[in-house]
């Protein structure tokens, strides 16, 4: 056998056996009369020792030429180590070699395999199977699997039950691009990945599984952002018969189960608002609540003073800095320049101290009082000691443009702690979004998601006023989770349907599938789905899904790795009846 025991295994009670090890030369120190090798697997890392006195001639020369990532196979006595390493589990002992087989050779890697490596991303992704070999990839990839074990275990034991679903299926409009894929047996038709398990679950749904849940590949064909990829993986769940508060309770059941296994945290009912109330307080649909912050809206009290740039604006709006009064007008002046970037696009910004003694020291004290201020403070609910900042311009910018300014601020201070966790359910979306270049109405979440009671008729006077049955869970100001309770019936959603542009004939070339299993006693359903990707780096303490992903792409989409997406051959394309015309 190549190993008795693992490198992370060996304690003091071993002192005396005789044991095997395989597994990668981490390190080699030669002192002459002392080679010690540190011999690294997955599990850990033990010390091999060889010597003048107690080892052959030949087994010393021949571990004085291992190089690193060497792969062997070593065989000795566990003995007690003369100078104990506290830092490691295997820090008490030794083995002292009696035989090395060396099973494969390395050539010298492109970066030291070190916790705190000299490699950049770059070449560490194009060589991710030495990443691997590091602790913090490695133990990244070990974490995922304990959270997938996780939700494995709870939506079983909740009668969940595990069913997959087709990767090659039908393209769908569901607000992003498919990734097609030619059938050669069919020629000129195309099978699409699917964004996601979307109809498949619900047609679970009608035939009667209940409840289901799939940890699934999903893919889509998207603009790439620094930390998107363009196949992810969903915790993908669904339903029947329940409502809204039955879809939060399970799924809340679920996150708190993990918060409790994987971090040792036991955490309160989660918190809800609305998307309006959301949008009013923190200025997205995803807000960090593990700090305050929270806007202050400042109309009432700072228009019509003689400031015309408030006076012409659709919102003032303001955030309290707590202890930002310590600013320097410098440091004030390089955060008027950081909302001025193109990336926020903020024109300029107005700042209030707070003194300590209870006066007020404004930007544009030349238009306000000291009423006024006091009046901005209590607004914004600023304190002695605190800065007030200040937006104003059109309402869904500013908005936008505030919320990065807290977020940024939040950051810089420290207040966006990893080892805290504040969840809370965001509810009551709308159901469309207007398209300002089309003048279109679109689905915020998808076509299938029906709206809230008695509101449907709404649709045809007011459709911007429509509530989605629809909710997002967020964790540390990242989404996690998104689902909303689905259109049932034949008749809504073909009123869905039209309400999104669709003619009667495109509904039923593209989903007529699903209207007419809704036919066949289709049961009230809803469910969610959880970005795992994400939440797994959450629940790390770290916010880059790349880090707890084996093979990730770059920003670029691209598999640096395997070298992907690439050219198939002229051959390849003859059989697929596809013609590149470059």
């Amino acid at each position: 056998m190549y190993r008795s025991q693992t490198c992370g295994e060996l304690r003091s009670s071993h002192i005396g056996s005789e044991v095997s090890l395989s597994g990668w030369v981490h390190k080699v120190r030669d002192k002459g009369f002392v080679v010690w090798v540190d011999l690294r697997d997955r599990y850990g890392l033990t010390q091999l020792v060889f010597d003048d006195e107690r080892t052959q001639k030949e087994l010393l020369e021949k571990a004085r030429t291992l190089g690193r990532e060497t792969v062997i196979k070593a065989t000795g006595q566990v003995i007690e180590r003369a100078s104990k390493n506290p830092n490691i589990p295997t820090g008490d002992i030794e083995l002292l070699v009696s035989s090395i087989e060396i099973l494969n050779d390395s050539l010298v890697p492109p970066f030291t395999i070190e916790d705190d490596t000299d490699g950049g991303e770059d070449i560490r992704m194009k060589y991710r199977y030495l990443d691997i070999r590091r602790n913090p990839v490695k133990n990244n990839l070990i974490f995922r699997h304990k959270v997938a074990m996780e939700v494995r275990k709870h939506l079983s034991d909740q009668g969940f039950i595990e069913v997959e679903t087709p990767y090659l299926i039908k393209s769908t409009p569901e607000g992003a691009r498919d990734f097609v894929v030619p059938s050669r047996m069919n020629e000129g038709q195309f099978y699409a990945l699917p964004q996601s398990p979307q109809t498949f679950k619900q047609l679970l749904m009608v035939g009667g599984m209940d409840k289901y849940f799939q940890i699934v590949k999903c893919f889509r064909d998207e603009d790439l952002r620094a930390d998107r990829q363009p196949e992810f993986t969903q915790i993908d769940c669904e339903m029947a018969f329940v409502e809204q508060e039955d879809v939060l309770t399970a799924f809340e059941g679920l996150t708190k189960h993990l918060l409790k296994e994987i971090k040792g945290l036991d955490v309160a009912d989660f918190p809800r608002v609305t998307y309006d109330e959301a949008m009013k307080r923190y200025g997205n649909d995803k807000p960090d609540i593990r700090f305050g912050m929270e806007f202050g809206e400042l109309n009432d009290v700072a228009q019509h003073k003689e400031f015309n740039v408030f006076n012409s604006a659709e919102l003032v709006v303001g955030i309290a800095v707590p202890g930002g009064n310590s600013y320097t007008r410098k440091e004030i002046d390089k955060l008027i320049d950081w909302v001025k970037r193109p990336q926020v696009g903020a024109k300029g910004m107005v700042y209030c101290r707070c003194n300590e003694d209870g006066s007020y020291k404004s930007s544009v004290d030349k238009f306000y009082d000291q009423n006024d201020l006091t009046k901005w403070a209590a607004v914004t609910g600023a304190k002695s000691g605190d800065l007030i900042l200040v937006l104003s311009g059109k309402e869904h910018e500013t908005r936008t443009q505030l919320s990065a300014l807290r977020m940024e601020l939040a950051e810089r201070m420290g207040l966006r702690k990893p080892d805290e966790f504040a969840p809370l359910w965001v509810v009551d979306f709308p159901l469309l979004e207007l398209d300002e270049e089309t003048g279109h109405y679109h689905a915020m979440h998808h076509p299938f998601t029906s709206p809230k009671p008695g509101q449907l008729a709404l649709l045809d006077t007011d459709p911007a006023a429509v509530r989605a049955n629809a909710y997002d869970l967020v964790l540390n100001g990242n989404e996690i989770g998104g689902g909303s309770i689905r259109i049932h019936d034949k008749k809504t959603q073909e009123i869905m349907f039209k309400h999104l542009g669709f003619t009667p004939e495109e509904a039923k070339a593209q989903f007529g599938f699903l209207m007419d299993a809704f036919q066949y006693g289709a049961p009230p359903h809803g469910g969610i789905a959880f970005g795992l990707d994400r939440l797994v780096s959450i629940l790390g303490g770290q916010e880059t899904i790349r880090d707890f992903i084996a093979f990730p792409k770059n920003n670029s989409g691209r598999d640096v790795m395997i070298d992907a997406p690439s050219p198939i051959d002229d051959e390849q394309l003859k059989e697929l009846n596809l013609k590149l015309d470059l």
